[in-house]
């Protein structure tokens, strides 16, 4: 299995001298769907950020498909096989559906059609909602509108940024459903995510981060069953309904 996204030894931060991260390692494989929980603050979204060129990288390096991308700005890695969905402000709300669907193949709009028909295979309500602007959508719908605009050209692996936050629990569990019919078509996932018990029991490897450093990394399954990632990270639920 070829490595997708290596990123060694990253050191990161957004103010001089103050770094959020300190030293992670991770890599995500050709198909593989991984995750990065960990607590608050601990460097999660920055390591995203520090990925796609939207934070300052002071030491280590990332790589995509075998070429180095350190601190190259995300509408460059678009292109090279690259998608990003942010947490927050990850549609445009006065476009339709389609419309936000279109702007995720700007740059190649020749592939519309073809992409349109595989991104409402994988979100039915998509096609359903095509017309309708995505600033009406639910929560959840306007996430599949964010994940469906970046799966437009056809990325080799897909970033995520915290996917269900703010959504309903069931809402969130149709959003890692979702997620898992997307990598099943082949398509690498990196997930930030804050409901860890969760994220754990769909991913196939795990990173746990704290304080900008890898704390645990494994299998989904053996985070999940691991003490030390129950007592620290995952809670009591965890604990009381067997990981």
């Amino acid at each position: 299995m070829s490595d997708i996204l290596l990123a060694t030894d990253l050191v990161a931060g957004y103010v001089p001298e103050v770094n959020i991260l300190n030293g992670c390692d991770l890599v995500v494989g050709e198909g593989e769907f991984v995750g990065i929980i960990g607590p608050n603050g601990a460097g999660k979204s920055t390591f995203l950020k520090a990925v796609i060129g939207q934070c300052r990288i002071r030491g280590g390096s990332v790589s995509l498909l075998g070429q180095d991308i350190t601190g190259r700005k995300a509408h460059e890695l678009v292109p090279l096989g690259l998608g990003y969905v942010p947490q927050t402000r990850n549609v445009f709300p006065s476009l339709t559906v389609k419309e936000n669907l279109e702007m995720g193949c700007f740059l190649s709009p020749k592939v519309f059609s073809r992409r349109f028909d595989y991104v409402t295979g994988l979100f039915p309500k998509l096609g359903e909602r095509a017309s309708q602007r995505a600033g009406a959508l639910s929560g959840g719908e306007r996430q599949m509108v964010a994940m469906g605009r970046a799966l437009m050209l056809e990325p080799k692996i897909l970033l995520l940024d915290e996917p269900s936050a703010g959504l309903s629990p069931a809402l969130q569990d149709e959003v890692f459903v979702r997620c898992r019919a997307i990598n099943e078509t082949g398509v690498a996932i990196l997930m930030v995510e804050q409901n860890a018990r969760r994220c754990l029991q769909v991913v196939h490897r795990g990173y746990v981060l704290d304080q900008g450093r890898n704390a645990y990394t494994g299998t989904g399954r053996e985070l999940l069953a691991d003490p030390n990632v129950i007592e620290l990270y995952l809670g009591t639920l965890a604990r009381a309904t067997g990981g």
